[in-house]
């Protein structure tokens, strides 16, 4: 009788088995999605560190592959992964039966299984069996006592398939409100910035005066004058505009001597005209541009024009939020996205200038920019900070080098640069055609299968060669991201970038870094103080 009981168990050990696996495959599955899809909005704050780990796996799977280890039937750390992934489904079982001291156990033998498994991946050395084997009995032997403890196959497969239910359910939770999330950080607007908007388009459409000034700036012989300093900022905000052009006088040695380029799109001109004109930013000299009155840039001579009208290039740039409800002009790519491209255009809307400083409309300037027009470029077009410290931002990173067009004139291990703050030399400019370059380049990934989004990867291209490295302090970046920069390489910079989702005018700003942007704003100013209050 005891013999046939035995035979009789060995099966359903078996099945029980096939079945645990087979669960414990979905299981394992869902919970993966689950994580990646939580911590995908934050992908800009930890993309840094990752990255950095990368160069070290790189250098150890030149000598150890523990991918090809850990698939490997006979090796120990395959024994060991399979284990913990069967003790992390007893260990579920155990809580649900009060059995807190078995869960307790397993967990702790899971924990070393996990060091052991860490330490291998990281030192490039495989397990030997004097560490494999004490970890592998006792898992064991826990295992086999949960299995022989009261947990039948019906129990263990109707509480595998509950919690794969419940992480299927959170799973797709999570991936709706990272998408909304990311919606929001990356375009809403808000209110008090809007209220602000609307104020001063009221104010321009009301003040003949501040037409009159626009007119007469639009005539002044400075803005062609090669012997002050020119810079250029294309943005459709009003605000972010006016702290980058404050904070850059406020900061200057010779304020007057400078002079700001302004592009806009036609439904932020009259709030740009009417803000600009009516402050005085000690002396500095300001034009404003429509970007719709550039009427050469068109299809027929801007390969970007001509993508970004194209129905799947709409849905690329767009997405799947866009309501066909929205007034179409609202959502022409060329007044939502081409004002990002207009840095490769810099000499054609600027024929008459020699150099000039170019500054997105996220950066802080904290120190006097006038020495930057008195670098040596040696002959390139372009002076940038690198980003490649730590093997962080090179170009494999940013453009797909299994192309052949990309792997045969580039290298993957040249060293990328920020934009944001850049000098650009635009008599070496026009001598490189560098604009060309650039239209090349956009005609050649027409199917977006060279980069995805972004202007930063054409530039890598069309730049190529032409760059010349500045001191790191000229500019620091990633105040839209990164909690822990420090404080003294923020104290040493001359411009300091808040590149990423956390912008210093959204309520999700990293509080540590705002003061430095709301210090450059006139919070004294009547409209500020309307739309705050209301």
């Amino acid at each position: 009788m005891r013999r046939r009981a035995a035979e009789y168990r060995r099966p359903v050990r078996r099945r029980f088995s096939h079945w645990i696996w087979l669960l414990l495959g979905a299981f394992s599955l869902a919970g993966l999605v689950l994580f990646f899809v939580q911590h995908n909005h934050r992908e800009d704050r930890i993309q840094q560190p990752l990255l950095e780990k990368n160069a070290i796996v790189e250098h150890i799977a030149k000598r150890y592959n523990f991918t090809e280890e850990i698939l490997s039937a006979t090796s120990f750390s395959r024994q060991l992964a399979e284990q913990m992934v069967l003790a992390k489904a007893y260990v579920i079982i155990a809580k649900e039966h009060n059995n807190l001291h078995l869960a307790w156990e397993l967990s702790s033998k899971i924990r070393s299984c996990q060091l052991l498994l860490s330490k291998a991946a990281m030192t490039g050395e495989r397990l030997t069996m004097e560490e494999a084997e004490p970890i592998i009995k006792s898992l064991s032997s826990l295992i086999f006592k949960a299995q022989d403890v009261h947990y039948d196959i019906a129990t263990t497969i109707a509480t595998m398939k509950s919690h794969i239910q419940a992480l299927e359910e959170r799973a797709n939770t999570a991936t709706v409100q990272s998408t909304v999330f990311a919606q929001i950080s990356a375009e809403a607007l808000p209110k008090s910035l809007h209220c602000f908007n609307v104020k001063l388009m009221a104010d321009w459409l009301k003040m003949p005066s501040l037409q009159k000034r626009e007119h007469e700036s639009r005539i002044s012989p400075r803005l062609t004058d090669n012997n002050l300093y020119h810079f250029c900022i294309f943005s459709d905000n009003v605000l972010a505009t006016s702290v980058v052009i404050n904070s850059t006088v406020m900061n200057a040695d010779h304020p007057k001597q400078l002079v700001f380029h302004i592009v806009t799109d036609g439904i932020n001109y009259g709030a740009m005209q009417a803000w600009f004109f009516s402050s005085d930013f000690k002396g500095a000299t300001l034009e404003v541009q429509n970007i719709e009155e550039f009427y050469w840039l068109n299809e027929s001579y801007s390969p970007i024009v001509k993508q970004l009208h194209i129905p799947e290039s709409r849905s690329f740039y767009f997405g799947p939020y866009q309501g066909a409800n929205v007034e179409p002009k609202l959502q022409n790519p060329k007044f939502l996205s081409l004002l990002n491209h207009l840095r490769f255009y810099i000499p054609e809307i600027y024929p008459l200038l020699e150099k000039v400083v170019f500054l997105d409309d996220d950066v802080v300037v904290q120190k006097d920019l006038t020495p930057l027009f008195s670098l040596d470029l040696h002959g390139n077009v372009n002076g940038a900070v690198e980003t490649c410290l730590e093997a962080f931002h090179r170009y494999y990173k940013y453009l797909n080098f299994s192309n052949s067009i990309i792997s045969s004139k580039f290298d993957p291990q040249a060293c990328g640069w920020a934009l944001g703050m850049n000098v650009f030399d635009l008599f070496s400019w026009r001598k490189a055609n560098v604009t060309a370059r650039y239209h090349y380049w956009q005609e050649q990934n027409a199917d977006e299968t060279l980069w995805k989004l972004g202007t930063l990867p054409p530039a890598l291209l069309s730049f190529y060669g032409l760059t010349e490295p500045l001191d790191r302090r000229w500019h620091v970046l990633g105040l839209g991201y990164d909690l822990n920069i420090d404080n003294r390489l923020i104290e040493s910079a001359a411009v300091i970038h808040f590149n990423g989702n956390m912008k210093p005018w959204l309520k999700l700003a990293i509080g540590r870094y705002k003061p430095l942007w709301h210090k450059y704003i006139n919070q004294s100013h009547p409209h500020l103080q309307d739309c705050a209050a209301g």
